[in-house]
């Protein structure tokens, strides 16, 4: 794609950036195939094609961002399936993001859409006055109905039937390896799922540590920032960010093998710690911060699972975006199930976002819920006893659509390999899996 930015404008390292992706882009829209929203409203202007050719209007020229281009770029989930697609290599994750800064800096919102995002950049990184408003969403479920906005009907929605007992776990401490210690990691506890499911968590702990992981969960540690950093909050991102890397880093220097990352959102953020903060003081630490992370299930493929028996579990696995399209991992947590005895299906259009995309299910709550159905009905054709995801927005989101039971990868391992059967399972009919 030809751009026409001018030298004074190619001196700002985001705006630099931004022209390096956008001429990679040749026109060719398989992008456009593998989109989401584009799939359910049927408008260029809200597939990646449509969205490239608005931002590079908008920053060309240094306009402030209008509402017509505000309505397209809010209405991209970042599901990234577009840069696995995409011949060309364009790297679409880059230039949403820096698009969505700009928006945040030159577009004044309407005051109920500035006050919703103040909200949730307030509060979801935070567990504790997270926790606290899933409560108070849970007491104003029956009155739901009565909420003049969608967003806040579906903010009421998400809150689970009960509220998960704070997990000690999730404290700053160190677990010894059980046996002889084979590697040192930091587990990054996240700041949603402490609140949502403290499970997962509890799970990761129990199977790093029996095949011979000290696990550390580090003081200072907090949000990734990946919340604020999607809503083009920079500043709070980068905070977010700065925080988590002083927190690896004194760790790292006791000696550290991997971060590990069980909510694949996160881990997509962490590891790209060295582009976010490329032009900060702290580059070099977060490229280094970056290097380090890795998905669990990255981790439990290095270290080695032990082969487990049939369990007699069909397992319809669903591939968090944040994961297959912004890690490119996707073949390891199948194989890990696989491995320990349990039967992996997928279901059709896997490449497709359940809908869930970090804050995307409150702030867009009718393509969310849209692509919530086209999710749960493909992954019930394949009759699973239980539905397996690497991350919690999918998992609160799948969840609220289907009967079947849907659990983290991480807990099925544990449960596989000695530990206890997840609670999500209690309805399940007892089989041949230890514990």
């Amino acid at each position: 794609m030809q751009t026409h930015f001018t030298p004074e404008q190619l001196t700002d390292p985001g705006l630099k950036r931004a022209n390096e992706i956008l001429r990679a882009c040749v026109h060719c829209g398989f992008c456009t195939a593998t989109c989401p929203s584009y799939q359910v409203l049927g408008d260029e202007l809200d597939s990646p094609r449509g969205r490239i050719y608005l931002i590079k209007e908008m920053l060309e020229t240094g306009r402030p961002a209008d509402e017509k281009t505000v309505k397209h770029i809010d209405r991209c989930l970042s599901c990234l399936a577009c840069m696995t697609t995409c011949p060309s290599g364009v790297h679409y994750m880059h230039l949403i993001d820096h698009a969505r800064a700009h928006v945040e800096q030159t577009y004044r919102r309407p005051l109920t859409d500035r006050m919703l995002r103040w909200v949730l950049a307030k509060v979801l990184p935070y567990p504790g006055r997270f926790r606290l408003a899933l409560l108070g969403a849970k007491m104003a479920r029956p009155f739901a109905r009565f909420l003049p906005d969608a967003r806040l009907r579906a903010m009421v929605a998400m809150a689970p039937k009960t509220v998960p007992a704070v997990s000690r776990n999730d404290n700053p401490q160190t677990f010894p390896a059980n046996g002889e210690r084979r590697f040192r990691v930091a587990l990054m506890t996240g700041c949603a799922q402490k609140a949502l499911n403290t499970d997962i968590n509890d799970a990761t702990i129990r199977l790093l540590r029996r095949l011979g992981c000290e696990v550390v969960i580090p003081p200072g540690m907090g949000c990734c920032g990946a919340l604020t950093h999607h809503m083009g909050r920079e500043d709070e991102a980068h905070e977010f960010a700065g925080a988590n890397i002083r927190a690896f880093l004194a760790e790292k220097a006791k000696g550290l093998d991997f971060i590990v990352i069980n909510t694949s959102g996160c881990g997509t953020t962490v590891k790209d710690y060295g582009h976010m903060l490329r032009s900060t003081p702290l580059a070099a630490q977060a490229a280094e911060v970056a290097g380090l992370a890795k998905d669990i299930s990255e981790v439990l493929v290095k270290i080695g699972l032990p082969p487990g028996t049939p369990k007699g579990l069909r397992v319809a696995y669903h591939a968090a975006c944040s994961l297959q399209h912004g890690q490119q991992v996707k073949t390891a947590p199948k194989d890990l199930l696989k491995r320990v005895g349990f039967e992996v299906v997928e279901p059709a259009d896997s490449h497709l976002c359940c809908g869930s995309a970090g804050t995307y299910n409150l702030l867009q709550p009718e393509i969310s819920a849209e692509l919530k159905r086209r999710k749960v009905a493909t992954l019930e054709a394949k009759a699973p006893d239980l539905i397996a995801a690497g991350n919690i927005g999918c998992m609160m989101q799948i969840g609220s659509g289907t009967g079947v039971p849907v659990v983290h990868t991480v807990e099925l391992l544990d449960w596989a390999t000695g530990g206890p059967r997840p609670r999500a399972l209690s309805s399940l009919p007892q089989t041949g899996v230890a514990g």
